[in-house]
Order: C-alpha cells, then structure tokens, then sequence
C-alpha cells in the first residue's frame, strides 16, 4: 500500500510511502527535513565529496507527491536547506524548479534548527502553523496534542533474513507524529531512543517508508 491511515484530533492523516504526510481535509501535504543542498554543506565544510544529486532526487519526488495529490497547500515542516550558504548556493535550475512546485498554491515554510526560514524562494514563513485542530512545528513538545513535526529523523532498525534494515519511519499516537526526514542523505535517530521514547506514549505506531508503507508498534528499549 502506499499510505496508512491515522487519526490525530479527530483529523484523517495518510503517512504516505514516500515520507510525505497528507490532510486531505486540508488537501494539504507536509514533508519535513527536505536538507537541500547538503552535499554542497559537506563539501564546503568538510572538503568531502559526495554524488552531486541529492536536491535534484529530493525535489523529483516531492513533485511526484505534488502532481500526485494536488494540494492546496504545502507545509515544509524546517530544516528545508542543511543551512543559509546550502540556500544560497542552491543553482538557478534548482531555484526555478521550486518555484514552479509553488505555482497555484500555498507554500509555507517552517523555521527549523538549521534554517531560520528560506525567505528569497517565495512562500509564506513561519515559525509554526496552527491549524486547528492541528499545528504544525519543526520540534515537538512535550504537553501538546494535534502536533504535526519533524526535526528527529526517526528510522526504524530491523533484522530481515539475518540482516540489519534501516527504513525511515513516522511515529504517532493520540497526541502528535513525527515525519521522517524527506530529503535524501539525511542521517536518522532510531525508533527506540530514549528522545523519541519521551514524546511518545506507550501505544505509538510507526509506519515504514519505502517501497510501501508498512505500520509496526513502535519499540522500546529493554531497561537494564
């Protein structure tokens, strides 16, 4: 299946194979850590070089996900760029590319940890979107409920035919979900850490991205 669905506040949400999440209520689709322009980060950081087509992968799928649903809106929930100079340097190829996404609806930005908001690429900058009964945010809070963020990076680590398996992953339960990072080269948290096991109630799920969306009781850690 390409989707699983979920109810948060009394809202019908899809966690969607590709990492997107969809309102359709809202007709609104969220995607979160898009981190466009990392390997230009890391280049001129570190000196590594990494394949140059990470934006490009990241902004094909993310118009997949658009020509697909036709949303009205779309959130990008923070960390859209890896930071202020990856923006900057983004190539005008990549920065007429958004634009068209853009075209005939509303686009809003989120403010992440690593980008105070992209506010030369168009759209709507904000440092979180309350729609109620959702609100949308790059970091979750404790306390809160209808939450939509992003920020962790959850991945879920299994054992397939005595292998390790890393997928990125949502978790939710009755108060919030946490979208998997969108963008490709994005690192991940797992799914039992103790940050992402404070947020979380007992009862959460998480849903595997790839392939197809694939819903498991998220785990906890054995306590030793």
């Amino acid at each position: 299946m390409d989707a699983c669905a979920f109810t948060l506040s009394g809202e019908t949400l899809f966690a969607r194979a590709s990492g997107a999440l969809w309102w359709p209520a809202g007709r609104l689709l969220c995607v979160s850590d898009l981190h466009l322009g990392k390997c230009e980060r890391i280049a001129r950081r570190s000196g590594n070089m990494l394949p140059p087509y990470e934006t490009q992968d990241t902004l094909l799928r993310l118009q997949s996900e658009i020509e697909a649903l036709d949303p009205a809106r779309v959130v990008c929930l923070g960390d859209s760029f890896d930071d202020l100079d990856a923006a900057a340097s983004l190539p005008e190829a990549e920065r007429l590319w958004l634009l068209r996404l853009q075209a005939g609806r509303r686009w809003i930005w989120i403010e992440g940890n690593h980008d105070p908001g992209p506010v030369e690429f168009g759209g709507t900058h904000l440092a979180e979107l309350p729609l109620p009964p959702l609100t949308f945010r790059h970091i979750a809070r404790k306390g809160e409920a209808g939450e939509v963020s992003g920020h962790y990076h959850p991945k879920a680590c299994l054992s397939l035919r005595g292998r390790m398996v890393s997928r990125p992953c949502f978790l939710h339960d009755s108060d919030r979900v946490i979208l998997p990072a969108f963008g490709t080269y994005t690192g991940g948290l797992r799914w039992d850490d103790p940050a992402l096991a404070g947020l979380m109630r007992r009862e959460a799920t998480a849903v595997l991205t790839g392939p197809m969306a694939h819903a498991l009781p998220m785990p906890r850690r054995a306590l030793t």
